[in-house]
């Protein structure tokens, strides 16, 4: 397949099963991440108050991920589980049982479709590919990203790679503007104000993150 003259790193319909068609409805693993961040700020006996504090959210935006009515990016639910005390990856997609993980492409599960605060705008999906591992330190995903929503940058700990399958994925980082065609990666540090989206409809990304 060519995306304007540029032919992309997979074929289509290898593409298209690999990440399949999203459902625009977020699905019950996103709503099971507004419950579990829930019932780790309740165990730790954290008001949501606090968390507000904690975090800089309002106290409607936390009611509305904890409901699982919004699906924070992957930068604030960093932000999240740091003042959480807890690990991401608990969080996000679990706490996983295995040393190990294989996943196949049928296996690929979605984790949900990240939506702008107070609208019905969504941001990307993405798949987690290894949330079967205990105790692991890094999150790797297969995201599908859309045009940029009218948002500030996100900042948080940790740093993240990203490599581009397919579309063009446009990466604004330190003041500067990059477009990533497929093939193109980018290594940077979370504490970077940035964001990444498609340039245009639609853009695939594999994002490792590494939550510090």
């Amino acid at each position: 397949m060519e995306t304007g003259g540029r032919k992309t790193l997979a074929d289509i319909d290898f593409f298209e099963d690999l990440t399949g068609e999203l459902a625009c409805s977020a699905p019950a693993e996103a709503e099971s991440i507004g419950r579990r961040i829930r019932s780790v700020r309740e165990e730790q006996g954290i008001s949501r108050e606090e968390l507000a504090r904690l975090t800089g959210f309002e106290l409607d935006y936390l009611a509305g991920v904890e409901a699982g009515e919004i699906q924070p990016p992957l930068g604030e639910l960093m932000r999240l589980s740091r003042a959480l005390h807890s690990a991401f990856g608990a969080i996000v997609s679990g706490a996983g049982e295995k040393p190990y993980a294989v996943t196949r492409v049928h296996e690929r599960r979605l984790v949900q479709r990240s939506s702008a605060p107070g609208g019905k705008r969504h941001l990307y999906s993405y798949r987690s590919l290894a949330p079967q591992v205990r105790g692991r330190h890094m999150e790797a995903f297969l995201v599908q990203l859309g045009p940029a929503a009218e948002q500030g940058l996100s900042l948080h700990e940790g740093e993240e790679f990203v490599f581009v399958l397919e579309g063009t994925a446009r990466l604004e980082i330190g003041g500067e503007t990059f477009d990533l065609d497929p093939g193109d990666s980018a290594y940077y540090l979370s504490t970077t104000p940035h964001r990444i989206s498609a340039r245009g409809e639609r853009a695939t990304i594999l994002a490792v993150l590494y939550p510090a």
